[in-house]
């Protein structure tokens, strides 16, 4: 649903969608220094749709993990489109671990259309890989801050979101399934796609509104993809502020606090949206 006096939810769809928008790997090489990329979840292979980087970031070291899309067609093909297969959710399974190990926060770029949902991926157990990603969330004994930077599409996205905070850029998009998808779903027409954009309630004030995510972070005007450096420094903002809260709380409280927030979510309550970008 779009914010009365805003923008309609499919025009930021096309926003979350731009071509130019900043990617995962932009913001980490924006934000961090001294990268190390890890790769591999030690029992399949690499997936390449998902960015898994040691980095030094605000004094401190940190773990990042982000969904890549790929900005060329032949690097979009090598990435996936950013669809993670099962061995990406469990190498972020197991760098989060190793984080948690020396007491590294995590920090989660969101920014999928979904899950792989081909057929070798479900033989390699493609829902059971998101089901172990999202237990191993809730067990983990380190900060952990989500942003959607892009496309927050379905299972794919949730398999990387499960965090203290949940953080998402102005005009990101989060739902349960894309607006072609529903669509195609509930009327057997994707061409309905805008219909079911605004029925999906997918935008950041909506989803900020419904609690959700925990703050909106603003983007340059007209969209990230207009000033890259800026919107980077924005969402490195907002990011610190978090973590450094996070970083003052017991590993204990912090896991509760995370599976009493998720418990505590009233998925049967129709919000009324704001136009706000903060809790």
């Amino acid at each position: 649903m779009s914010v009365p006096g805003g923008r309609p939810a499919w025009e930021t769809v096309r926003l979350a969608r731009h071509p130019d928008r900043p990617y995962a790997l932009d913001y980490v090489r924006a934000l961090g220094e001294e990268l190390y990329e890890l790769h591999g979840d030690r029992l399949t292979a690499d997936d390449p749709a998902l960015v898994g980087a040691l980095a030094r970031w605000r004094g401190r070291r940190v773990m990042f993990l982000g969904q890549q899309k790929g900005r060329s067609l032949r690097e979009r093909a090598a990435r996936n489109f950013g669809m993670l297969h099962p061995e990406g959710y469990r190498k972020a399974v197991r760098l989060a671990r190793l984080a948690a190990r020396f007491r590294v926060p995590v920090v989660c770029l969101v920014d999928t259309p979904g899950a792989y949902p081909g057929a070798e991926a479900e033989e390699r157990g493609i829902g059971s890989a998101i089901g172990m990603a999202i237990v191993e969330w809730f067990r983990l004994r380190t900060p952990v801050v989500a942003a959607v930077i892009g496309e927050g599409g379905s299972g794919g996205a949730l398999g990387l979101a499960v965090a203290d905070r949940v953080l998402m850029l102005e005009h990101a998009i989060y739902s349960v399934a894309g607006p072609e998808a529903c669509a195609s779903i509930l009327w057997r027409d994707p061409a309905r796609r805008e219909e079911a954009a605004e029925q999906l309630g997918l935008t950041a004030p909506y989803l900020l509104a419904a609690g959700l995510v925990d703050e909106v972070v603003p983007e340059p005007p007209g969209g990230a993809h207009m000033d890259p450096a800026r919107a980077a420094r924005l969402l490195d903002g907002a990011l610190g502020r978090h973590l450094d809260e996070l970083l003052e709380t017991d590993p204990d409280q912090l896991v509760r606090r995370r599976y009493d927030r998720f418990r505590a979510v009233d998925y049967g309550t129709e919000p009324i949206p704001t136009g706000g970008t903060s809790k």
